[in-house]
């Protein structure tokens, strides 16, 4: 598989698991930087999502 599809596969993954925390998890007093928004969750577990599977590539 190539490297690149990799990382989206990684970052799409990642999306995914950011918006169910949010949504599932999430912070309910709004308080919580990440998880209080559903577009923050899903960025930062996108990029934790791509940057895992980044290194798998060797």
């Amino acid at each position: 598989m190539h490297p690149m599809v990799k990382i989206i596969l990684g970052a799409a993954g990642g999306a995914v698991l950011g918006f169910l925390y949010y949504k599932f998890i999430g912070c309910r007093t709004g308080t919580c930087p990440i998880a209080a928004n559903p577009w923050t969750s899903t960025l930062i577990w996108a990029v934790i999502g791509g940057l895992l599977m980044s290194g798998l590539n060797k």
